[in-house]
């Protein structure tokens, strides 16, 4: 597995908390993400000869019909599984970054289709990959969850008169992380349109301060049973005091020596770009621990537990960790400019990647700003809500003061982490940070085996192709998929059948 790869993997879902250190990367790793993807799809001897790229023209705003202005959304189809004429329609859903073909050429959902003879269908989400009006503030009005579920309400009217589909195709939806919540509230949205959906890692509660997440770092950095340790986790906790110690103490010009910083960080925000920067390096190896590259929660621990020279502190070992980093990553300097962070969040070209689409989502929508101002969290205290939140009128006008309504309303919209849907599985793993924003407890009657809990287990880490070096609790998350999947569509075949 290459470095690039691993390092794609934590750019994929979790924009908000990386730093501009992580940015640089995303565009220049998509390649290798695809490369081991094609690898896969041609390991089970899947071709893209059945393979169909198209557009479809969608309202820009599916809730006032009197714009009649649209705009073209991309999508792919795979029929290489499908037993006509009835078999079912497994739809991948995108999420705030560019849709890959190989959204249904690889994958667990992918290897599903084969065995239920399935049509593969993915879409992308509006405002991103190529699916793009304008960036403008103006325009990004009319990106929302709200207009994405509808967006996906007309893509299934499309492929269904597209390939002559009758209530015989049961629909089943499956996405992860954003995307993953899409699928849950589609389900709920739309249940007449979607029999089942898989929600991997999805973060169904919006939260102004996800300080939660960090408190699950912090956690899974002390489990032994996933190589971390109390030891680690003090080790932590003193190497951030000590930088920020040495940052407020006026020593912010030795600091940006000793991080090879790319200018030296002297203003307040530019400091705490730093921070985020070191931060990330943990929070993104938790998240997709074991999951991809050489940087594991395992690795990570030894290298801030391991003895160090005379004279030198806890601080000392964050400075080799930030050296190895770029080490890997073949950065000359460590990119600390808040300045410059603020002037690529305000681009309006797609060369963004996705990042000022989805903080306006931040502002309008969900929260998600992981923070660090309680006792529990082991980096910095200058890692703030305000420091965040802050972005919502530089980049968009957005007045601070709305942000808690917004995320009321989409809380009290879709029903937060206690919704009222039916044949939805939410699955998340342990060490996930993301999963204090999900269902991870069974509900009652009928959706009493909703949720699946992995134990050691990583960020979307179930939606990935099997691996000899899988954990169990991982492989029996999977079977455990397969068999609610099998079982909606033996339950769907019983009532539509003539």
């Amino acid at each position: 597995m290459t470095l690039s790869l691993w390092l794609m993997m934590i750019l994929l879902i979790d924009f908000t908390s990386s730093g501009r250190v992580l940015w640089k990367i995303k565009a220049r790793v998509r390649e290798a993400q695809e490369q081991k993807a094609q690898g896969q799809a041609a390991m089970h001897g899947v071709s893209a000869v059945q393979l169909l790229e198209g557009l479809i023209q969608q309202p820009l705003q599916h809730f006032n019909r009197k714009n009649a202005k649209t705009f073209s959304q991309r999508f792919f189809v795979n029929e290489a599984h499908w037993k006509r004429p009835h078999g079912p329609v497994f739809l991948y859903i995108g999420g705030e970054g560019l849709l890959s073909k190989y959204s249904v050429l690889a994958g667990h959902h992918v290897s599903m289709a084969g065995q239920h003879g399935a049509l593969l269908v993915a879409l992308e989400h509006r405002f991103y990959g190529q699916s793009i009006i304008s960036l403008g503030t103006q325009d990004l009005q009319h990106l929302s969850s709200q207009e994405a579920l509808a967006d996906l309400a007309a893509f299934r009217q499309h492929i269904s008169q597209k390939y002559n589909l009758t209530c015989r195709n049961v629909w089943i939806s499956f996405g992860g992380s954003y995307a993953g919540a899409l699928s849950a509230w589609f389900r709920g949205k739309f249940p007449h349109l979607v029999y089942g959906a898989v929600a991997s890692s999805a973060p169904v509660q919006a939260k102004l301060d996800f300080s939660a997440y960090n408190l699950v770092v912090g956690r899974s950095l002390g489990d032994e049973s996933v190589g971390g340790s109390e030891r680690c986790v003090r080790a932590v906790r003193e190497s951030f005091a000590s930088l920020e110690a040495a940052l407020l103490g006026g020593n912010e010009t030795q600091v940006g020596k000793d991080f090879c910083c790319c200018e030296t960080p002297k203003s307040p925000e530019d400091q705490v770009e730093l921070l985020k920067n070191v931060a990330d390096i943990f929070m993104g190896t938790v998240q997709y621990n074991e999951e991809v590259g050489p940087l594991t929660i395992t690795r990570l621990c030894d290298i801030m537990t391991e003895a160090q020279a005379e004279g030198e502190g806890a601080y000392h070992k964050l400075v080799k960790l930030a050296e190895n980093y770029r080490s890997m990553e073949k950065e000359s300097c460590l990119e600390v400019s808040w300045a410059k962070t603020l002037q690529c969040l305000n681009k309006t070209t797609d060369e963004s990647f996705g990042y000022r689409q989805w903080f306006y989502q931040t502002c309008t929508e969900f929260g998600f700003y992981q923070t660090c101002e309680d006792s529990s969290c082991l980096f910095s205290r200058m890692m703030t809500l305000q420091s965040q939140t802050q972005l919502c009128p530089l980049l968009f006008n957005i007045p601070q003061h709305t942000l808690p309504a917004n995320i009321d309303f989409t809380n009290q919209y879709y029903g937060g982490d206690q919704p009222q849907t039916h044949r939805v599985l939410y699955i998340n793993g342990d060490i996930d940070p993301w999963m204090a924003l999900s269902v991870v407890r069974n509900g009652t009657g009928e959706d009493k085996h909703r949720a699946v809990l992995i134990q050691g287990s990583a960020h979307c880490a179930d939606m990935n192709s099997l691996r000899s070096s899988d954990r169990t609790s991982l492989k029996q998350a999977r079977e455990e998929i397969e068999r609610r999947v099998s079982a909606w569509l033996k339950s769907a075949a019983l009532e539509y059948r003539d």
